[in-house]
């Protein structure tokens, strides 16, 4: 079964904050006064928490939301799946593999490009569309479009600056806008809250369009270069089609256009490009040995590129146990109370509810010592008796918690009971359970995080590989090392060495650390169990952790990792995952 997406992320990868919800914190059981005493005593509390087929048309630069996890092939169920690491254990980016799409006006470019995602096995596919890059055009210009007498089939119509940096950003794997160009009034959309086209995260970007071989300095980032022939008379009523029923126009205007502009456009720019096909197809996308031979060698391809993020990490970690610890790791001061917090949570006797309520303490300390370290500045008020008090203010105003889920998620509330205006941001990262490869299954973002003071919470930190990609996703969103502090009540050396070394300029901030880590489970030594389990009262059956990086096995299909009810990872149905 192959699986798929196409993967912009106005819904998935960056979104507003309003409206987000906090996780429900279970309420304490009844019988637990407000005096509360601690026994020690076995009570094994365990609850469980209760977490059409349409017409095809031509599409443009675009994706699926995040909460249509299924698609279909003819019959066949495509599900979601999510994205392996794009980087190695040092956090250097793996280049996205490019594929351009070259071809005439209603060749079936478009075609070509969505039969290529279905036959792909690869998670994430980013489909980019050259038509969104029309230039925004003069009062001049813009009368003679709507006469037909603009050649928009010429390479002078297209912004090539603007689409080159957002093709390099791509196979970087940086996050990109992308402008909203509208065929009906010829003109691009106004950005608004709710429109807004951003393309995040892709193994493989397909880049299609009229000129796509046209530019050399596009060329040169290409990895493979497909070329659609298709019969001139099959274009042009393919063309009659579309323009009448997609964009309103009249069939004298687009014969009209069709033998000035586009005609002669074709066999002057786009037919010698063909020259430079690696794969020309003719047919498009009825031609399906040509679309299996490239799937094949995509395929190929992506699997020579391949990093083994996790097992890299594994093989460091007698290197790495020896070295001191980084200078950017920050522990609180030890005392008795804190020992004595963590000795509660760290007892296997302890029940949920105790362990719910002496982590929220911890938690409490944790952010107050964090928030402690971001920088200051010296300012000046007025006290209610008429005095000048000197004293300090943070330098960043915004502050944002983005959480792990599902166990970082327990750490939100204390976040905003600290740092009231804080915002807060979701990412979901699992273990494949065949590689045992950390894989990013969602993401919701503040649009503005690249302007805030980002806090990635965790409960535990154990080999470093989830907290390595959440990292990452935020150097992709434009947030600056220095302006990320990850958060976390327990880590392992190996975890913070792991961080440090790919991150050195990130502040890790604890409440304690252990020295040894189980390879085999995957849990810290000797640690305080799965958090996410005890905290929400979910028995451990097999499914990995989603923030302790246990790498375990799982035997049957469908499965997926429980989240608090009002998470907006709730639903059970969108997490099928394929055999």
């Amino acid at each position: 079964m192959n699986t798929y997406r196409q993967h912009s992320g106005t819904s998935n990868s960056d979104s507003d904050n309003d409206g987000e919800k906090h996780p429900k914190i279970p309420e304490r059981q009844s019988s637990v006064t407000s005096k509360r005493r601690v026994t020690f005593s076995s009570k094994n509390v365990n609850e469980i928490s209760s977490p059409t087929k349409v017409r095809p048309r031509r599409l443009r630069t675009t994706s699926r939301s995040i909460d249509e996890r299924i698609s279909f092939c003819g019959r066949n169920p495509i599900y979601t799946a999510g994205r392996p690491a794009w980087y190695d254990a040092s956090g250097e980016i793996k280049e996205a593999f490019v594929i351009g799409i070259c071809g005439g006006s209603s060749s079936g470019k478009t075609t070509v490009a969505e039969n290529i995602v279905e036959k792909l096995n690869v998670p994430w596919v980013t489909l980019l569309s050259m038509d969104s890059f029309y230039k925004v055009l003069t009062a001049q210009q813009h009368e003679q479009a709507k006469a037909t007498n603009y050649n928009f089939d010429h390479p002078d119509a297209f912004d090539f600056e603007l689409l080159l940096e957002t093709l390099r950003n791509l196979k970087m794997g940086k996050q990109v806008e992308i402008p909203l160009y509208n065929f009906t009034t010829h003109s691009r959309e106004t950005y608004t809250v709710k429109i807004k086209k951003i393309l995040y995260g892709a193994n493989v970007v397909i880049f299609e369009g009229i000129m796509s071989f046209v530019s050399k300095d596009i060329l040169k980032l290409l990895d493979m270069k497909v070329f659609v022939d298709t019969d001139a008379d099959i274009r042009l009523a393919r063309r009659l089609e579309r323009d009448i029923s997609e964009r309103g126009r009249e069939v004298e205007g687009i014969i009209r256009q069709y033998t000035r502009f586009v005609k002669p456009s074709y066999d002057h720019y786009i037919a010698p490009t063909m020259a430079y096909a690696d794969l020309i197809v003719p047919r498009g996308g009825e031609n399906q040995i040509a679309i299996d031979l490239i799937a094949n060698h995509v395929n190929r391809e992506l699997h020579n590129r391949g990093v083994k993020v996790r097992n890299e990490l594994v093989h460091r970690s007698d290197i790495m146990c020896d070295l001191p610890m980084p200078s950017t790791f920050y522990i609180i001061e030890q005392t008795a109370q804190v020992k004595y917090l963590h000795t509660i949570i760290r007892n296997k006797d302890t029940d949920r509810d105790e362990f719910i309520f002496y982590s929220k303490r911890l938690m409490r300390i944790l952010f107050e010592y964090a928030l402690s370290l971001l920088p200051f500045e010296n300012v000046t008020v007025e006290t209610p008796q008429g005095l000048i008090y000197h004293g300090k203010k943070h330098v960043y105003s915004d502050v944002c918690g983005v959480s792990i889920v599902r166990a970082g998620e327990c750490l939100e509330p204390a976040l905003t009971e600290v740092y009231k205006d804080a915002k807060i941001g979701k990412i979901l990262i699992q273990t494949n359970q065949q590689t045992g490869e950390p894989e990013l299954h969602y993401l919701r973002l503040p649009r503005d995080i690249a302007n805030t003071y980002v806090l990635i919470l965790d409960a535990t930190i154990a080999t470093g590989a989830a907290a390595l990609m959440a990292i990452r996703v935020l150097l992709d969103h434009n947030v600056p090392q220095e302006k990320i502090a990850l958060l976390s009540l327990l880590v392992s050396k190996q975890g913070v060495h792991t961080i440090a070394y790919a991150f050195p300029k990130v502040k890790i901030v604890t409440t304690a650390c252990d020295t040894q880590l189980d390879h085999d489970t995957g849990f810290i030594c000797p640690g305080l169990g799965n958090f996410g389990d005890r905290y929400f009262g979910t028995d451990f059956i097999g499914y990995s952790s989603d923030t302790d990086d246990t790498p375990t096995s799982i035997n049957g299909n469908g499965s997926f990792q429980p989240c608090t009810p009002e998470s907006p990872l709730s639903d059970s149905r969108k997490f099928l995952n394929e055999s």
